[in-house]
């Protein structure tokens, strides 16, 4: 495993981190979400990424289980914050994030978190008291660092313009070879302010595995073909970026590595990636990912991937599906 340096923290995280949307927040049984959590840590993964809303607690709670039976110096442990936890519980205000960090440390078994972010911004809230309030869990002890996910440039800066710098040490942003929209925008303001981005859905939700093929039916144990894990699959799983996936076959192979390897190594390319958050939901698809992790593509493979892609990519600045409604359907 290779790791990188998080922002302006002291903190190395893994170039592949281990996430729990979806796959573990009640999508699969505690003993798969065990043996997943167990082969990160064989592999040489030391960050885990989750949310309170996932499951509405339910992966903070398993994985609280598991990781309070490792020494707490052994991984790097992230939540966040923002999601609907009750009718009356969303949101960035002073209470929210008061009353959920300390939910999500019990739940956590811990008595910190090294990274807490803003899963969303909160446009009812003043960014002041946002700010003041993350600040704040920060003073208590309760995080050691500060985070936000698919806020806009401006967000970030007038976030990083309040709290001044070295407290937001990270960007959340979907980034995928399907999903470059970050590039334009988000990555030069972060990169300004010493902010590094761990990647959600490098992998765009499986589809860059290669295993949904253009006009035929789903395999029967992917992710999409779950009712409760398929809320967002028009958005992928469409003709063009199938036919685009299929072109990249023979790139991979060209370059020796297999198409997952190719569309992780592809995220961590820029140096200002510090992770690619990657799910999984069998202990060998986290070694899989994990072997990604120190891959060099030369510049001949990069062009190809691009030939490879064409115009499907979505490259115009802008957010993430669900950020871009304000609301966490989940």
């Amino acid at each position: 495993m290779r790791f990188r340096k998080l922002g302006s923290s002291d903190l190395e995280v893994s170039e592949i981190s281990l996430g729990s949307w979806l796959t573990y927040s009640g999508g699969i049984q505690a003993e798969q979400t065990r043996a997943c959590t167990e082969a990160a840590f064989d592999a040489g993964i030391n960050f885990f990424d989750t949310a309170n809303v996932y499951g509405r607690g339910a992966a903070e709670s398993a994985w609280g289980e598991i990781l309070s039976q490792h020494p707490r110096d052994s991984y790097i442990l992230a939540t966040k914050v923002w999601g609907q936890m009750s009718d009356t519980d969303q949101g960035l205000s002073a209470d929210q994030i008061g009353r959920q960090i300390d939910a999500s440390l019990r739940r956590l078994r811990t008595d910190h978190v090294d990274l807490y972010q803003a899963h969303r911004f909160d446009v009812t809230v003043p960014i002041e008291e946002t700010v003041e309030a993350l600040q704040k869990v920060v003073r208590q002890g309760k995080a050691r660092y500060l985070g936000f996910s698919e806020w806009t440039p401006e967000q970030i800066q007038a976030a990083v313009d309040i709290a001044g710098p070295e407290l937001f040490v990270s960007s959340q942003p979907q980034y995928s070879m399907l999903w470059q929209a970050p590039e334009a925008e988000v990555f030069p303001v972060c990169a300004a302010n010493g902010v590094s981005h761990i990647v959600w859905s490098p992998l765009a939700q499986g589809v860059l595995t290669g295993k949904y093929k253009p006009g035929q039916p789903l395999p029967a144990d992917s992710r999409f073909a779950n009712d409760a894990m398929s809320g967002s699959k028009d958005l992928v799983l469409n003709d063009a970026a199938l036919e685009a996936v299929q072109r990249l076959v023979p790139v991979a192979e060209g370059a020796g590595v297999s198409l997952p390897t190719l569309a992780l190594a592809w995220v961590l390319r820029r140096g200002e990636v510090a992770s690619a958050i990657t799910g999984a939901s069998r202990p060998e698809q986290v070694h899989a990912n994990a072997a990604a992790a120190g891959v060099h593509l030369t510049d001949d493979v990069l062009a190809a991937v691009d030939a490879a892609l064409g115009d499907v990519p979505v490259r115009r600045p802008t957010l993430a599906p669900f950020a871009a409604e304000g609301v966490l359907r989940r």
